[in-house]
């Protein structure tokens, strides 16, 4: 706009001196000012959000493996980075943010070992193998111990003398723990926190929690236990409850159910008298069956629903409403929890049965929660209550179910949904200067960047490396690509015939990567292209021939003027699925020119990348490249010289669909021809149509008699092409 309206202005003050003079301001106005590109700038946070923690917050002692969730005890303020990507050749700019924290996050009040997966928001943020799925900058354990020095981390943010090293407190710090994928917030987060080696025993949970001071007579174990609660009593309430426990003599011990039999009552020590009155020494009482539970449910932690909660629920026969379950803060597999389902089911029914005993001074050697036998009763029965009482001990008895219980039937944890914990594996990075992949004119080098890895593999943050070594930040990686190499040599094929005869044997980089066979239609929208080393072949049929390799039939070999790559096709020569929303143009992200002879290099960085990916490819401008031209033919031209033919082809278009001349796309049509002799130079001749005539004259002036050869070369606008050859001539 300015351009015209300053040409106008100066024509009318100075003529045409003054218009070209307008017109030379307005252009720059135009381009610098009033349509300069101008920056994109990606979403920013205007309101930061944090997880928050409470005060007073309790924190469980943890025993075997637990999943858990932590308690932020402290976090930083978010960290913005700012990435600018782009702005070269005309272009505009893109400039976007994102956020990263550093916090800790408390675990248990007893020692742990180790850390296994970690959950963020429900998604998995660290596999089995220890990888994380986002980008972590360092992660750390403190295992709890009485001698764990205070975190470096907090350290220097709250200084050496006031960063306590929580001491018996199980904790882990995230450094810059990247938060795009939690909607810029520290997620919620879960924990799969190994305690203990193995599963841990009731009797070892219990001597833990008290420290010793009070020992456990039970059998069963549990492969994880969370202990919460204001005191001793609190923390073991669910495993009493759970498993029957009752504390013995003192409260210095609990026995459960299956617990041994440690005394005998017999009828001679019973009371049947008291004060001249005659007394029954046994008396028996029992609840109605509709007052004791129908059906018990146990609520407990799933391994195989990755240690979230389950619930195993059984029922007896017979009448009742009532329902009764157990809040069981311990891992337990499906079965095992069914089992003591049914266990407790059959103890509160055997329960029903009460019996009350009174006996002579030699009862007071029986102290409650003992588990006894009668001689006129069958079964267990441990004592509830003893209580001294006119000349008599009465002690009250209640009914066992016995050691052991029903096998369960057929149990379920229910619809496992369970995700994929892949690893991450090292990035791999490939980056190639291709001809144009889309029809037509290049302007410039089409290079293209490729990255993958193993089955966890996203995408890596992407730097460009200046002569100097620096890295750059320009964007990250497109998705994963379909990446590997091939298994042998593959010999060089027909350009203008499907090639049957050979082979393409591939191994790519995971078992899950996945190529297909294509129908002819399939074919020529562009399905199946593969880059092999710098040969574009297509493939029709994908045979699977083991976990991770193909072979690929029906080949079409040197596409897009890539003849020229077939030889040296060895064992281990790079492939890769050429598709298009998997690649990344490194030049447009960079805001690069892309100067023909200058190196490329890029460096790739994935989440947990021990180091970086590196590739480097000398830009030659393969897109700008005219191809080699076809049907070279000589024939004598009855005069003792020859005539040389030959059909162009175009860097424009690979399609020849009408039938005519393809696109000449180049400012220009001309040849250059070279007359050779070995690897001498005889005679170098230069036309504008594709043929030309090696006369007998030239013939005899280059005083050849032997046989020679020949190449012809479309001279392009911006580069010299690729050499059509005759073999042999005269």
């Amino acid at each position: 706009m300015a351009t015209m309206v300053l040409t106008a202005v100066g024509t009318a003050l100075g003529g045409p001196i003054g218009g070209a003079i307008g017109g030379l301001i307005g252009n720059v106005l135009d381009r610098e000012v009033l349509f300069k590109a101008k920056g994109r700038e990606g979403a920013r946070l205007s309101d930061l959000q944090l997880q928050t923690s409470s005060y007073g917050t309790q924190m469980p002692r943890l025993f075997g493996t637990m999943r858990v969730a932590g308690t932020v005890i402290w976090a930083t303020d978010l960290r913005e980075i700012r990435t600018k990507s782009g702005g070269g050749k005309g272009q505009g700019s893109s400039t976007s943010y994102s956020y990263s924290a550093s916090f800790a996050v408390a675990l248990s009040a007893r020692g742990v070992r180790s850390i296994g997966r970690i959950w963020a928001d429900g998604n998995l943020l660290r596999g089995a193998a220890g990888d994380f799925k986002t980008q972590v900058g360092a992660f750390r354990l403190h295992d709890g111990g009485e001698d764990q020095a205070p975190d470096p981390l907090i350290a220097s943010a709250q200084g050496a003398g006031m960063t306590p090293a929580h001491r018996g407190i199980a904790y882990v710090v995230f450094e810059d723990l990247l938060l795009s994928d939690y909607g810029n917030r520290i997620p919620s987060l879960t924990f799969e926190v190994e305690a203990d080696a193995g599963a841990v025993t009731i009797e070892a949970i219990v001597g833990a929690l008290s420290e010793g001071q009070m020992g456990c007579v039970a059998e069963s174990q549990v492969e994880g236990f969370a202990a919460s609660g204001a005191d001793l009593s609190e923390a073991i309430a669910p495993l009493v409850e759970a498993y029957g426990l009752g504390l013995c003599g003192d409260g210095a011990q609990l026995v459960g159910e299956a617990g041994p039999v440690v005394a005998l009552l017999d009828p001679a020590t019973r009371c049947r008298r008291i004060n001249g009155r005659a007394i029954d020494p046994v008396e028996r009482s029992g609840a109605g069956a509709d007052s004791v539970a129908l059906a018990l449910s146990v609520r407990h932690h799933d391994p195989a629903r990755d240690y979230q909660a389950g619930v195993q629920r059984v029922t007896r026969p017979g009448p009742g409403r009532i329902e009764r379950g157990i809040e069981l803060p311990a891992v337990l597999s499906g079965g095992a929890a069914r089992s003591l389902a049914r266990q407790r089911l059959d103890g509160i029914w055997t329960g029903r049965d009460r019996m009350t005993v009174r006996g002579d001074w030699r009862a007071l050697e029986l102290e409650p929660g003992m588990i006894v036998t009668l001689a006129d009763a069958p079964g267990l029965w441990r004592i509830e209550e003893r209580e001294w009482e006119a000349m008599a001990v009465r002690l009250a008895l209640r009914r066992l179910a016995g050691a052991g219980g029903r096998a369960p039937g057929s149990v379920s944890s229910g619809q496992i949904v369970r995700q994929v914990d892949a690893p991450h594996g090292p990035t791999r990075l490939m980056l190639a200067d291709l001809p144009r992949l889309t029809e037509g004119v290049a302007n410039g080098p089409q290079l293209v960047a490729a990255a993958s890895g193993g089955p966890g593999w996203r995408s890596a943050a992407l730097y460009a490396l200046d002569a100097g070594g620096t890295a750059e930040p320009i964007g990250r990686t497109a998705p994963r690509a379909v990446m590997g190499q091939i298994d042998a040599a593959l010999p060089p094929g027909s350009t203008l015939l499907l090639d049957t005869v050979n082979s393409l044997s591939v191994t790519l980089l995971a078992e899950d990567m996945e190529l297909a066979s294509a129908d002819g239609a399939a074919l020529a929208q562009g399905r199946n292209l593969c880059l092999v080393g710098q040969e574009l072949i297509q493939f029709s049929r994908a045979v699977r021939t083991g976990p991770a390799s193909y072979r690929l039939e029906e080949l079409r070999r040197g596409l897009r003027g890539t003849e020229w790559a077939m030889a040296g096709q060895g064992g281990g020569t790079s492939f890769l699925l050429i598709e298009a929303d998997r690649l990344v143009d490194p030049l447009a992200v960079a805001g690069m020119e892309g100067d023909i002879g200058a190196a490329m290099r890029l460096l790739a960085i994935g989440i947990g990348d021990v180091e970086p990916a590196t590739a480097e490819v000398m830009i030659g401008g393969a897109a700008l490249v005219p191809p080699a031209p076809v049907h070279l033919d000589a024939a004598p031209d009855g005069a003792g010289g020859w005539r040389i033919g030959w059909t162009r082809r175009s860097r424009a278009g690979w399609r020849w669909s009408s039938g005519g001349d393809v696109p000449l796309a180049e400012e220009s049509e001309r040849y250059e021809l070279r007359v050779l002799d070995g690897a001498r130079l005889v005679r170098r001749a230069e036309v504008t149509e594709p043929g030309w005539t090696y006369d007998a004259a030239m013939i005899a002036m280059d005083g050849v008699s032997g046989p020679l050869s020949m190449d012809v070369r479309q001279v392009g606008t911006r580069a010299l092409g690729r050499p059509g050859m005759i073999e042999r001539l005269l």
